[in-house]
């Protein structure tokens, strides 16, 4: 008989758990001696020296190697993707059809909204730098703009939500899990608050990913990676170096840190895979 993991909670009476250790064969899967592109080239978990240009073209052919052979990326992203205006960049990598799951939070998908709607992020104008008199209002009313349509998708196809992150992901048909947690404002409807469900949504669409692209989330991050086999390649960007290295500390010793604002690194990231797609296509999308 045959061994194997399953979480405590779906554990039912009557099943056969093992105990100690005597007995357990464990199989590792076999890594090669020496890394494979972005990975041979990142010998360190988290670095802020290594020439950045070089690193995101490494990572984009990476990307792209995975979608020729027909394997799935997952993008988890934080709010500061909007705060620090790049939004487009990553609608963009999801338009071109890099992206299969996209996994967050509610503040991603609200300050998506505010940003798709007034261009403002808490109030914030993104692309000028500047506050906007009375601007703190627009963060509710995107949410209230969504709760009005039902969420998400209801604005899509009412027109209200006419671009951004979760626009593309919608009229692409990327699916996305957002996970619920006690700071959310609303939270909208798209929203899991049942952490529970939303953690069985989230193992739901990793299990058959191939690399995992986490953008400045310490919460989502580290518990994605919880999640994920050694077999899963993870790049964890982020301008707090005690981020990738909590990440390899938490178990995702597979991973490998950037430290790089994300204001920085999603652009190039775009700009690469474009220059990829425009130069040898995308045969599987």
């Amino acid at each position: 008989n045959r061994a194997y993991c399953k979480g405590i909670r779906d554990v039912k009476k009557g099943e056969l758990i093992v105990i100690g250790e005597r007995g357990v064969r464990v199989k590792l899967p076999e890594y090669p001696r020496t890394g494979t592109g972005i990975f041979e080239f990142m010998s360190s978990r988290a670095s802020s020296e290594r020439p950045t240009q070089t690193m995101v073209k490494r990572i984009a052919e990476e990307i792209y190697d995975i979608k020729v052979k027909g394997g799935k990326i997952a993008v988890v992203a934080g709010p500061a993707v909007i705060h620090t205006g790049v939004a487009e960049h990553l609608a963009k990598i999801i338009r071109m059809g890099f992206i299969d799951v996209l996994l967050s939070g509610n503040a991603l998908a609200v300050h998506d909204v505010e940003y798709a709607l007034f261009g403002t992020s808490l109030g914030f104008k993104v692309d000028e730098g500047y506050r906007v008199p009375g601007g703190n209002r627009n963060h509710l009313v995107a949410i209230n703009e969504i709760m009005k349509c039902g969420g998400l998708r209801g604005a899509v196809e009412k027109g209200i939500l006419k671009k951004g992150i979760f626009y593309e992901c919608i009229v692409r048909g990327v699916p996305y899990v957002l996970a619920g947690s006690i700071r959310d404002d609303g939270p909208i409807p798209d929203v899991i608050t049942d952490m529970v469900k939303a953690q069985r949504e989230y193992r739901k669409y990793l299990r058959d990913v191939d690399l995992v692209l986490m953008l400045a989330s310490m919460l989502h991050s580290i518990a994605v990676g919880n999640m994920l086999p050694s077999t899963v390649k993870v790049i964890c960007v982020d301008i707090n170096p005690a981020v990738p290295l909590k990440l390899v500390d938490r178990g995702t010793r597979q991973s490998i840190g950037i430290v790089s604002d994300v204001g920085v690194f999603l652009p190039m990231l775009a700009d690469e895979l474009a220059k990829l797609k425009a130069l040898k296509g995308l045969p599987n999308i």
